[in-house]
């Protein structure tokens, strides 16, 4: 690539994004051929949220997500060979393939696991935010969940819990306008159902373009500074859309054309890539980094359907914490 790429950070988000989006896609594909085992819900549209949260992170802190968490996951840095493994459900799998889309985990990678309850992670992260505290580290936990969370009881418990406490957690509301097949605006009585809850907890009124990377880094950044100075939680709601329906099993016809239309042409991807080139970034340097990521794709997918499916003689193992399934009283 030529020496003038610019920023080295709108490197790493825009790479960041292409691989979150060539996994997806690939997670699509898979499904399509019938290697994927049960359902999938992706996260194509919605990668300029992880893309940027992922890059303002230091390595040690904490990540929580939901069932729609392989970008999550990836920009940890789990290895893509063993994520897409573990979607197949094969012996290479991240998880050894025991734990499949919905439950992403990778604890090297601070990727703490993904929830397939709707807002079980948000109490849960708590724990490790707690625990850096404690500890005196500078550690924050990050906890993402979608716009239908904000209307349970635990996303207040745990909102209200990190406030009291001054916790080191970022809080962090996907809003892409449906808790899955329904409008959050038909069900909730305020506009933003991240935003303005956050006044009743002491906490700012965040709201991010959740399409713009860059817009998401600067939010995490000051979120992650706050948090390390002893200042207390955040909420940031990050304006998104998803690509595709619900799940895989969902066609997404529920959405008006005209909506669709109109967020399919504020695509992270395409957006980012033209203001890349805006600031002196050249096609031929773009289009070498989305081959070299493509590749990296491809080469994964060819180990993971190679590992074989794991044997039932693992079928006990990592029950309990401490790696058997023998019950203790």
């Amino acid at each position: 690539m030529s020496e003038n790429m610019g920023n080295k950070v709108s490197l790493e988000l825009y790479r960041t994004q292409l691989l979150a989006r060539y996994f997806e896609q690939r997670a699509s594909d898979l499904f399509l051929e019938n290697l994927v085992k049960g359902t999938n819900h992706l996260a194509l549209g919605q990668e300029a949220v992880a893309a940027g949260f992922g890059v303002a992170m230091n390595k040690s802190d904490y990540t929580y997500c939901t069932y729609r968490g392989h970008t999550h996951t990836l920009v940890r840095g789990a290895p893509v060979a063993p994520m897409l493994g573990e979607l197949m459900g094969r012996e290479c799998g991240i998880l050894g393939g025991k734990g499949g889309s919905m439950h992403l985990t990778s604890v090297e990678h601070g990727a703490m696991g993904s929830y397939a309850i709707i807002g079980a992670q948000l109490c849960i992260a708590l724990g490790s935010a707690w625990s850096a505290q404690y500890l005196g580290t500078d550690q924050v936990t990050t906890v993402f969940f979608g716009d239908g969370t904000t209307n349970i009881g635990t996303f207040h418990e745990a909102l209200n819990m990190a406030a009291v406490w001054k916790l080191p957690v970022v809080f962090v509301c996907e809003n892409n306008l449906y808790m899955e097949y329904t409008p959050i605006g038909k069900v909730t009585a305020v506009e933003h159902p991240g935003a303005d809850r956050a006044s009743a907890y002491g906490l700012d009124s965040i709201i991010v373009d959740g399409n713009d990377a860059d817009a998401v880094y600067h939010a995490a950044q000051d979120a992650y500074a706050r948090a390390r100075a002893g200042d207390g939680p955040s909420l940031i709601e990050c304006k998104t859309y998803r690509h595709q329906g619900h799940s895989r099993a969902d066609p997404g016809k529920y959405r008006p054309k005209e909506e669709v239309e109109a967020w399919f042409a504020r695509d992270p991807i395409s957006m980012y890539r033209l203001r890349m080139m805006e600031n002196g970034f050249t096609d031929e340097d773009l289009t070498e980094m989305e081959t070299e990521i493509q590749n990296t794709i491809d080469e994964a997918t060819e180990v993971a359907k190679l590992s074989p499916v794991p044997s039932l003689d693992i079928i006990d193992k990592d029950v309990w914490a401490d790696g058997g399934s023998a019950w203790r009283n």
